[in-house]
């Protein structure tokens, strides 16, 4: 399939294919002497597993290491998947804890009488 035809199926636009290739996610055929490149089935396979490993969190260089592993132990692959888990761990309990403190802020400025004075305000500037 040509490089029009594979960034549709993936959904994603020819210039996403040509930046994975620049950075060695997937191979750029040769190009035939006479007519355009043909990616094999087995690129857009790539594409489509790079897609899914960002939609779970990992980035471009964690999906490189993840598709260089293909014939790695599983105990490997499983410790960086460990790792991303503790990440996104991480990140929803910071989350949780910016909702708590903006919802606390928001509730105070509810309340708030005195509208030339923005409790908002006057807690972000304190230390």
């Amino acid at each position: 399939m040509r490089i029009g035809q594979l960034a549709k199926q993936a959904n994603i636009n020819i210039e996403t294919v040509r930046f994975y290739e620049r950075k060695g996610l997937i191979k750029q055929p040769l190009k035939p002497q006479q007519g355009y490149r043909d990616y094999p089935q087995k690129t857009l396979q790539r594409i489509l597993f790079i897609k899914r490993a960002q939609k779970l969190g990992f980035t471009l260089e964690e999906i490189s290491s993840l598709l260089s592993m293909e014939s790695v132990h599983c105990l490997e692959i499983q410790e960086l998947a460990a790792n991303k888990l503790a990440d996104v761990r991480s990140k929803i309990n910071s989350l949780s804890q910016m909702e708590q403190v903006l919802e606390q802020l928001v509730k105070r400025c509810q309340s708030n009488q005195n509208h030339r004075e923005c409790p908002i305000i006057e807690t972000l500037l304190q230390d």
